[in-house]
């Protein structure tokens, strides 16, 4: 299995935005692709300006074709700017 960490700080102005298409990307993931089998969306202690997802894939051509999908294209295009900073970690299970 392939888990995906990823850190966002939103722009203060764009927290609930950000959040509300965040927990739609999310879903559409579950939903619309095999290869992921799980999603969490989790706000940070400090308040909702820090996002952290828990992503979890059968491999990593299932999280490439996470990336290669319209509803993630979608929700980049539509957040990009709303984003101070964004940490991405991979991480593979050991079986």
């Amino acid at each position: 299995m392939y888990v995906v960490t990823v850190t966002f700080r939103i722009k203060p102005e764009h927290a609930d935005e950000f959040l509300n298409a965040m927990r739609e990307n999310a879903r559409l993931s579950l939903e619309l692709e095999p290869g992921c089998h799980r999603f969490d969306v989790a706000l940070g202690e400090d308040g909702p300006e820090t996002i952290f997802l828990y992503e979890l894939y059968s491999d990593r051509a299932a999280f490439d074709a996470h990336l290669a999908a319209e509803h993630f294209k979608s929700f980049g295009a539509t957040v990009t700017d709303w984003v101070a900073s964004k940490d991405v970690a991979c991480y593979v299970l050991p079986t």
